[in-house]
């Protein structure tokens, strides 16, 4: 829960180029609350089939 708002965060070090382990839990959940990828790599921001792919810093840092 997030400023009551319920989300799903995957944590990983370092987003792997085949990010299908990370990714594939969250795609599991079929709810409508959002769904984010946090990692500590600098490179890696987007999004895969609705899960958001963030930077930590951005992920605490965001409203």
């Amino acid at each position: 829960m997030r400023r009551e708002e319920r989300i799903y965060v995957q944590a990983c070090r370092r987003l792997p180029e085949e990010a299908d382990r990370e990714v594939a839990n969250l795609l599991e959940i079929r709810d409508h609350y959002p769904k984010y990828v946090v990692t500590l790599d600098e490179l890696a921001a987007g999004n895969i089939n609705s899960v958001k792919i963030v930077h930590l810093a951005d992920f605490l840092l965001s409203d």
